[in-house]
């Protein structure tokens, strides 16, 4: 049986192929799998250029929210941006303390500690910032759920404006302005955009307004890292803004970067992709909030000091090392727990040494291995606290919507939340969930599902299939890398690497032969038995400065199985 569900995508209808012509059939499916159903919009998603963004003031409240930073600006009044600790988050917070001081606005950053203050505003942290002097909180990757604490801050003297991406709840903070384009008023296109593509927006609006657009181009690299840790869609606008956010990191890395870089032991010479960002600076910039306090984060990004960004990214590199051991040690004890209860809908392991910073990193871990919602809880006296990954077939938030009665604070997106929620509710809490998991998840072959472009033979990967495909990147959530099928494929060598985790293959179809790789398959060398069915990708192995493409097998059965 094989590891995943397989999914052959559907063919594109005659009449796509017919008028998206210009562009081989093979390109045109993968186009048309990814929600492209206009063929005039394809040039448009293949040059992936400004066309895909929008005008800024077609996002709510973004008139508003102009108006009162200029007045603040004119007024010379101090702005507090106030972030969030993960990467979209820091990333988010730098954008704007620095598109902010372009302008000669007088703001710091207020990023908040996640061990000791954990997620959003918070009331003490306002009026701190009161205390300070500040007279104007923007918010970004946080506050669309701050009910109690906007309108503290409206006691306390502060206007409030938010930019937040997160769902918002039946009631809106009452702040001065209010830019998310989840909220149900929104008239922009797109929905998708992160906390740093939005705050990019404010900052876009803010420029527009004055001739000065041009000078944002050197901001670009901070939505791009933002948005692809955050596994937002790399669809649409989104697209755009990593898209050049990626050519400045690979052109003229910001001083922070190109040390993360140094630290992690990176050829410079190699270019990076979205997968780069996710696996290796993503997160870095993570470690410090996860451990510490993200501050540290922001300033690698922000500094132009040489010797602080050597020695930022040598602690960041250090604290990277220690959170994966944590990790490492918290998801072997999560794992024995989920199989001391035995596997059910859903996935719910609690203990007072959880780690807060790696919650989340466990869950989405025991999510990945079992193919079920999960949920890690660090259990304290009197509060406890969460962090939720979820599968496409279960709305973790929806889900936690239904228990707001019990939780003191959640927030989150369908496939990722948190919460807090007195000690005493958890039972119950335990019980209300796992009885809506059962319910919705009845019947659902709890096996991850495995969308396939298209069934090729393996004649059909020469050529210029490889460099047409790679016109659709950056790939990563919703713009995957292409994925193909091939059947009755013959296994003429097989041999395990690495410590026997992974494979290495000689496949043969006809007459045609390609070398590919397993990752993570080294176990399954025996069933590794002629005839097969393979899914795959294609990608290019560089070794020994020599590039040459093989396949790279994600799952197969046996051949006779799934005729």
């Amino acid at each position: 049986m094989s590891r995943y569900r397989w999914n052959l995508l559907p063919p594109a209808p005659e009449s796509y192929l017919a008028n998206a012509s210009g562009l081989p059939p093979l390109v045109i499916q993968l186009l048309y799998n990814r929600g492209l159903r206009e063929p005039a919009e394809l040039p448009a998603f293949i040059a992936a250029d400004k066309s895909l963004s929008s005008s800024p003031f077609l996002l709510p409240d973004m008139h508003q929210a102009v108006a009162r930073i200029y007045r603040a600006l004119l007024s010379s009044e101090n702005i507090a941006v106030y972030g969030d600790y993960d990467t979209d988050g820091i990333t988010a917070t730098a954008l704007l303390v620095q598109g902010l001081s372009f302008l000669g606005g007088r703001a710091i950053p207020y990023i908040p500690h996640r061990l000791t203050e954990g997620y959003g505003l918070k009331k003490a942290a306002l009026e701190s910032l009161r205390q300070q002097g500040i007279s104007l909180v923007v918010t970004v990757d946080c506050g669309i759920t701050s009910l109690a604490e906007v309108k503290k801050a409206g006691r306390l003297g502060l206007d409030v404006i938010i930019t937040d991406h997160h769902t918002p709840l039946a009631e809106i903070p009452p702040a001065v302005a209010t830019v998310n384009p989840k909220l149900p008023n929104s008239n922009y296109p797109f929905s998708e955009l992160t906390g740093a593509g939005v705050a990019f927006k404010l900052l876009q609006a803010l420029f527009e307004s004055i001739g000065r657009e041009g000078e944002l181009d050197e901001l670009m690299d901070l939505v791009a890292l933002g948005t692809i840790a955050d596994i937002s869609p790399l669809l649409g606008e989104n697209r755009y803004l990593v898209k050049e956010g990626l050519k400045l990191i690979n052109a003229a890395p910001r001083l922070g970067i190109r040390e993360i870089l140094n630290q992690a032991g990176l050829n410079s010479r190699e270019s990076l992709d979205a997968e780069s960002i996710s696996w290796i600076i993503a997160p870095r910039l993570n470690a410090a909030g996860r451990l510490e306090h993200a501050i540290s984060s922001y300033k690698l990004l922000l500094t132009d000091s040489p010797e602080e960004a050597h020695r930022l990214a040598v602690w960041l590199e250090q604290k990277n090392a220690e959170r994966q051991k944590l990790t490492s040690a918290a998801l072997a004890k999560a794992r024995e727990q989920v199989l001391a209860q035995g596997i059910s809908p859903l996935l719910i392991v609690s203990d007072k040494d959880y780690p807060v910073g790696i919650a989340g990193l466990v869950a989405s871990r025991l999510s990945e291995e079992f193919y079920r919602p999960a949920i890690v809880i660090r259990t304290g006296e009197k509060m406890s606290s969460a962090s939720c990954r979820s599968i496409p077939e279960f709305n973790i938030i929806a889900a936690l919507n239904q228990c707001r009665h019990l939780l003191s604070q959640f927030g989150g997106h369908s496939q990722a939340a948190g919460f807090t929620l007195p000690t005493r509710n958890l039972a119950r809490l335990r019980d209300m969930l796992l009885e809506m998991a059962t319910e919705q998840l009845a019947g659902v072959d709890l096996r991850p599902c495995l969308d396939i472009d298209a069934e090729v033979s393996l004649a059909d990967l020469g050529g210029d299939t490889f460099p047409l495909a790679q016109q659709l990147a950056p790939f990563g959530r919703g713009n995957p890398m292409p994925t193909f099928l091939s059947r009755r494929v013959e296994v003429i060598d097989r041999r395990t690497m690495g410590n026997g985790e992974h494979l290495r293959l000689k496949l043969k179809q006809d007459s045609t032969i390609w070398d590919a790789v397993g990752f993570g398959l080294g176990g399954y060398l025996a069933q590794m038995a002629s005839p097969l069915d393979i899914v795959y990708n294609l990608e290019v192995d560089r070794w020994s400065g020599e590039e040459r493409l093989r396949l790279n097998i994600l799952d197969f059965a046996p051949a006779e199985r799934t005729k």
